[in-house]
């Protein structure tokens, strides 16, 4: 797992939400025709940006949100075997409720 992997300051660590293999009309996808998802859940938080007083800004997303973040946001990295993606919290555009 990713537990020896600590985001910092307004980072956030996430893993893809794996996209759909079958389209809603009933149409089964290839692999090489899928799209890398834009999903994904929160794994882990940074401390928060470092404000201009010194203070930490609070996070708007925390662990296990699922969120929908920019098309080309973060960094991929591999750790155990595990594709995970790191990225500013200003990527992340939505939660999933």
């Amino acid at each position: 797992m990713a537990a020896n992997v600590r985001p910092l300051g307004d980072k956030v660590m996430l893993k893809r939400v794996e996209a759909e293999s079958v389209t809603k009309s009933g149409i089964v996808l290839p692999e090489t025709a899928k799209e890398k998802p834009k999903r994904g859940k929160v794994l882990a938080v940074g401390d928060g940006k470092l404000l201009d007083n010194g203070e930490r800004a609070k996070f708007q997303v925390k662990k296990g949100d699922e969120v929908i973040f920019a098309s080309y946001a973060g960094t991929e990295i591999k750790v155990n075997d595990e594709e995970l993606l790191i990225l500013s919290e200003d990527e992340v555009l939505a939660v999933i409720d």
